[in-house]
């Protein structure tokens, strides 16, 4: 039986010459992001935003105005709706009740679902959940705090296994993968909560996970072919990871996409968000911080004299730290 070859063994792809168009891309990319963040900003869900979240899915597509008429006709606070998933399901974001004692929130939940019943007698109530304003503020701080502990924690590894060059490759990488993530919620205005950030951390971890394979190639292949000019040498050694790249994204990509199609509205942020991950992460550490690592000067040392040769002063330094 002949095995699956997505990549032929003799590929050899020249990512190194067009490694400024890579950059170029990203670097708008990066920046339309940013400023998709800026402008639109992101749902945040009711996790980062305090109050209280019914999310109703109707027999049919309601009609907003209609259903905003009647959770303000109940005097409950200004509710928040927005479809999402599909148009059947309505999500409801209403203020906590000025009493912080449980009831009362129990209370408003249950007149906010007695009075869509009766306009709809098919309406199914997916969830009902609440956060406090000051709950809010600390799960904002501490999700932004995690990924980016995440993401410097991960570039000094880089740093102290191989060269410094790794490590500002690396963070620029896994930036970038934060970037777009970000940029694609804001863009698509899908509910973020924990859950992404839980998302966005994996994105990070497999993100790392396959820009080691392609540096420890590289450090191997800087010991072997030290005399061998360094953009031949970053071409070889993505071309001789790309088969495991490929396959392992197309692996993950096809898992994620049954969650998606199969998994439920529940999972499918997360599910949008680790797709968009996967995508990103496999162009950055194929396309992007490979090639950086000769912008920043990575070059394969010539071999040290030994210490039987004439002039010489120590042991054979057999390559980058590590």
């Amino acid at each position: 039986m002949r095995l699956l070859k997505l990549v032929p063994d003799n590929t050899n792809i020249g990512f190194v010459k067009i490694r400024f168009w890579c950059f170029a891309v990203t670097a708008i990319l990066s920046v339309l992001a940013v400023a998709a963040v800026a402008t639109r900003g992101l749902n945040l869900g009711v996790d980062f935003v305090g109050g209280l979240l019914i999310e109703a899915r109707f027999s049919q597509p309601p009609q907003l105005d209609k259903v905003r008429a009647t959770i303000d006709g109940l005097n409950v606070g200004e509710g928040q709706l927005q479809q999402f998933g599909d148009p059947n399901t309505v999500s409801i974001r209403l203020p906590l009740p000025e009493s912080s004692d449980e009831g009362a929130t129990n209370a408003v939940v249950r007149t906010v679902q007695a009075a869509l019943s009766k306009q709809d007698a098919g309406v199914v109530f997916n969830k009902a959940e609440t956060v406090s304003g000051k709950v809010s503020n600390e799960l904002i701080r501490n999700g932004i705090l995690a990924v980016l502990l995440a993401m410097i924690g991960i570039a000094i590894f880089s740093w102290l296994r191989y060269e410094w060059q790794f490590g500002i490759s690396t963070f620029v990488a896994i930036m970038h993968d934060v970037l777009m993530t970000l940029g694609f919620f804001a863009v698509t205005q899908m509910e973020f909560d924990l859950n992404i950030v839980a998302a966005v951390l994996t994105i990070v971890g497999y993100s790392i996970n396959d820009k080691m394979v392609i540096d420890d190639r590289i450090r191997e292949n800087m010991r072997k072919f030290r005399q061998m000019d360094m953009k031949a040498l970053i071409d070889l050694s993505v071309n001789e990871t790309l088969p495991r790249t490929v396959m392992t994204s197309i692996t993950i990509a096809l898992a994620l996409g049954a969650l998606m199609i199969w998994g439920g509205h529940v999972l499918r942020g997360f599910t949008a968000a680790m797709l968009i991950g996967v995508v990103v992460g496999t162009y950055s550490s194929v396309y992007v911080s490979s090639s950086l690592l000769i912008s920043l000067g990575l070059t394969a040392r010539p071999p040290a004299p030994t210490k039987n040769a004439p002039g010489a002063g120590g042991a054979e330094r057999i390559g980058p730290r590590g």
